[in-house]
């Protein structure tokens, strides 16, 4: 991981009045990080990727992807540029087929293959198409409806969506929110398998501390529009503001050995 950041934050803010959602947020971004963010409801974490995303203009401040400044650009540019993300209320045609949701997802970001709204079949699709499906492991849900899949599946189908794009940044927002605790770790097996696979830099929100101990390399922690805290896993968990303001004293602590998330 080295040479420029891909991402740099520099000196961000965002008020709503005389409320501070953000301020003074400083963080650099290098290649191949898996970086969770953290920090309770209300802290600024979605204010944070909101803005990144081109979601929410910033009051002041940077944001600098692979060197350009895309600061204040709408979502449609920012993912053009290379970033994508996903919500935590999975964004899929749920009238539609699982094929039928990626491959439509693919056509939006291909110029020759979207035609008033009908994907064109067009063999090079098709083979993106199945490949996705396959690394996703929701290939067996091909001509199956998105309104009748199982949670942890329509999460699966909406971050494939999300990187038909072939981003190099995707931002998460609470992969697991809804997937049952029986499958949440092989969910996000598949998921940062596949990412890693694609060499993609990933942020995530979330609020299960077993999921960041588990997967990512870095944690920045939020508090009142503020940054806390930026350490490894091991660190942050243990570091006194975090555990006072976002996770609680009584959170066990069973934070694995530096480098364990490597092997996911």
């Amino acid at each position: 991981m080295s040479g420029d950041p891909i991402l740099q934050v520099i000196d961000l803010q965002k008020t709503f009045g005389a409320v501070v959602a953000a301020k003074d947020i400083n963080i650099d971004v290098s290649t191949g990080e898996v970086i969770g963010i953290i920090g309770a409801n209300g802290a600024g974490k979605t204010t944070f990727v909101n803005m990144v995303t081109g979601y929410l203009k910033p009051s002041s401040g940077t944001i600098r992807f692979e060197g350009r400044d895309i600061t204040g650009k709408p979502p449609r540019l920012v993912t053009q540029t290379g970033i994508s993300r996903s919500f935590q209320v999975s964004q899929v045609f749920t009238s539609m087929t699982v094929y039928d949701n990626l491959l439509t997802a693919l056509a939006i970001t291909d110029s020759r293959g979207f035609n008033a709204l009908r994907p064109i079949q067009r063999p090079d699709l098709t083979r993106r198409c199945e490949e996705t499906l396959v690394r996703y492991q929701i290939d067996q849900y091909h001509d199956s409806e998105a309104s009748t899949l199982p949670q942890g599946v329509r999460k699966l189908l909406d971050i494939a969506m999300a990187m038909v794009s072939k981003p190099r940044i995707l931002l998460l927002d609470e992969p697991t929110s809804g997937v049952s605790a029986e499958e949440k770790f092989n969910i996000m097996d598949i998921i940062m398998g596949a990412l890693k696979a694609d060499q993609v830099t990933v942020l995530f929100i979330e609020h299960d501390m077993e999921i960041v101990e588990r997967y990512v390399s870095r944690v920045v922690a939020f508090y009142q529009g503020e940054v806390i805290c930026d350490k490894p896993p091991e660190e942050a968990l243990i570091d006194s503001r975090v555990r006072e303001f976002v996770i609680g004293e009584e959170y066990p602590l069973e934070v694995r050995e530096a480098g364990s998330h490597a092997d996911h």
